[in-house]
């Protein structure tokens, strides 16, 4: 296993690079990190169901909406 260490600005080291090869070895050897892996890249339901719901009221209201240039200027963003 070719592993490469990260390290911070003082030479702590903070992290650790595993070549992919390696990395599904180990997935397929454990269990856990395979569903670890999994849930990394799940969207839990109830933000699904708040973007559901942001859609369905943005159908029915299209015209309630601020464009980006109206944001900047409400909160004077420039």
């Amino acid at each position: 296993m070719n592993l490469q260490y990260i390290s911070d600005s003082k030479g702590n080291t903070t992290g650790v690079f595993i070549p992919i090869e390696d990395w599904e070895y180990l997935k397929n050897k454990f269990d856990d990190l395979k569903k670890e892996e999994e849930n990394m890249f799940s969207v839990p339901e109830w933000h699904k169901d708040i973007i559901r719901q942001r859609l369905k009221d943005y159908r029915e209201n299209p015209g309630n909406v601020l464009d980006w240039d109206q944001v900047k200027n409400k909160f004077k963003l420039d």
